[in-house]
């Protein structure tokens, strides 16, 4: 696999792989969750969901490995850490502020 040039002098996680595996095994759960409410029409459920778990994987970037992450580890932890929490404070606030059109 490929190593992210970006974190190569980060020092490696302290939780184990099984461990940090399970935790981006819940933020794929937690897409497919937002797909399920899409399709089910409940677009504004649906996107809180995403802005969620954007924010669980703006944290979880912070304490998984790169090697780990595979393709949701684009950048340095810092960038990816940085970049998803604003998206997804920023999806959440535009979720919340949208009239529910009832």
């Amino acid at each position: 696999m490929l190593e992210n040039p970006h974190d190569r002098a980060v020092p490696a996680s302290k939780l184990g792989s099984g461990l940090q595996r399970a935790l981006v095994f819940l933020f794929v759960a937690a897409l497919v969750g937002v797909a399920v409410l899409l399709l089910l029409d409940h677009w504004r459920r649906g996107s809180m969901l995403l802005s969620l778990a954007l924010v669980y994987l703006g944290l979880i970037r912070w304490v998984v490995d790169s090697r780990i992450m595979g393709v949701l580890a684009v950048r340095s932890r810092k960038f990816d850490c940085c970049f998803t929490l604003s998206l997804g404070v920023m999806i959440g606030f535009l979720a919340l502020s949208v009239d529910p059109l009832i």
